[in-house]
């Protein structure tokens, strides 16, 4: 069975830190690119940070460049979101993702919710 489990999110202050984290199981995961979307009320999900299977590298939106690192450990099947500096337009409930590309298959975890406000 194959899961994705977000954990991490909550209420933080403007400036703040949050470490997110998708813990996975029920699939090869070192065979996946992961990455981290948000969908905040009203609109649209959309792609904040991409991994590739190996970790060798990463892509950022232009919103969180400077910010938000990506990160995997293939040994954990776990991937990571560290956030700095956030902002309340950083608010959302952010979803992990996990895509193959040969044999195309993906999946979502459930999300979890990052509230920035004072």
């Amino acid at each position: 069975q194959v899961q994705l489990v977000e954990s991490g999110g909550g209420l933080v202050q403007p400036g703040g830190s949050l470490r997110l984290s998708c813990a996975t199981s029920g699939f090869t995961f070192s065979s996946y690119a992961m990455s981290w979307y948000r969908q905040a009320p009203e609109k649209e999900r959309e792609l904040v940070a991409a991994i590739t299977r190996a970790g060798d590298s990463t892509t950022y939106a232009d919103s969180v460049k400077g910010r938000f690192t990506i990160s995997r450990d293939n040994t954990k099947n776990t991937v990571y979101l560290q956030m700095n500096s956030l902002k309340p337009e950083d608010t959302a409930v952010y979803y992990c993702h996990a895509r193959r590309v040969i044999n195309p298959r993906d999946y979502w975890g459930q999300g979890t919710q990052v509230t920035v406000s004072s």
